[in-house]
């Protein structure tokens, strides 16, 4: 029986004190996801990769603006939107207590203005995902005047592009670019 008593001093204590104290989760714990709208650039990868359809995003041509929102009463914390977030706006935490008395609070949303076509003023994509192209695309090119150049191309949606690539003065000022003729 005293060898009992021991085993049972040396364990210590078999419950731990929450919700008085603080409960420690284990490192790489998948808690509530963070989101930070500063750092996205809407291009919707994390809507597509989300499984349990908690994140949406919808895009509103009329008020030229994109939403996006997540509602964490679906969230199953998968991390797919982490995975596949290009500018890492959205990353687990370990909160892990998201008990609300009103449904509203489950819910983030964010706001992004479009950008529009400058040959059929379609919006088509946001302004902030054109600059992180147009910026990566400085960051890759050597040549600064290769960018300006290619700005006009980038800032078309994709139907105008594709009827000035078509179009034999487009196809031949494309290809004068890429081989770094002036014209």
């Amino acid at each position: 029986m005293l060898k009992l008593f021991k085993t049972i001093l040396k364990t210590g204590e078999a419950t731990v004190k929450y919700p008085f104290k603080p409960l420690e989760v284990c490192p790489g714990f998948r808690g509530k996801p963070v989101y930070d709208a500063e750092q996205c650039i809407a291009c919707g990868a994390c809507t597509v990769a989300c499984p349990a359809n908690a994140l949406t995003m919808e895009t509103n041509t009329t008020t030229g603006e994109r939403v996006w929102q997540i509602f964490y009463g679906r969230c199953i914390f998968c991390a797919r939107c982490e995975e596949v977030c290009p500018t890492r706006a959205i990353v687990l935490s370990e909160e892990f207590e998201l008990a609300v008395t009103n449904k509203a609070d489950l819910y983030t949303t964010a706001t992004f203005a479009l950008h529009s076509c400058p040959q059929c003023h379609q919006p088509f994509t946001t302004k902030k995902a054109l600059a992180l192209t147009l910026d990566l695309l400085a960051q890759s090119s050597s040549d600064p005047d290769t960018v300006e150049a290619l700005r006009g191309v980038y800032e078309c949606c994709p139907g105008c592009r594709q009827k000035y690539n078509l179009s034999t003065n487009g196809a031949l000022r494309l290809r004068q670019i890429a081989v770094g003729e002036k014209s």
